[in-house]
């Protein structure tokens, strides 16, 4: 019922930015894009998915894992159906395939809440 597509992955150097991109295809008569939590997780070679940070329907909830808080930004544009997440002063640390997730109206920070999921995005930060 709803399709996501990440963009905006590549290489780039400690320091640098990235921003990513998820448009979202909503096939349902019940909800709009405006109805879901969107959030993006990651993923590094070898280690578990792990929580970066979401957005709630309203927009007024935006957690942050404590790894990225003050670096990322995530924020969300209704209208175009697609949510965004800023990253700046990357790390190589960050380097992961960066997924987007989408769940009805309100956040979670567990992956398993999350009904559907785009294909991902590889993110690599070079030293």
């Amino acid at each position: 019922q709803v399709q996501l597509v990440e963009s905006g992955g590549g290489l780039v150097q400690a320091g640098g930015s990235l921003r990513l991109s998820c448009a979202a295809s909503v096939r349902t008569s019940r909800r709009t894009f405006s109805n879901y939590a969107m959030a993006w997780f990651r993923q590094a070679p070898g280690k578990e998915r792990e929580f970066v940070t979401a957005i709630s329907w309203t927009g007024d909830s935006t957690p942050y894992a404590d790894s990225v808080k003050a670096r990322f930004t995530i924020s969300r544009d209704n209208a175009k159906n697609t949510v965004y997440l800023q990253m700046n002063s990357l790390k190589p640390e960050d380097t992961a395939v960066y997924y987007c997730a989408a769940r009805p109206l309100v956040v979670s920070t567990t992956p398993r809440e999350y009904d559907y999921w785009g294909q991902g995005t590889q993110v690599t930060v070079s030293s």
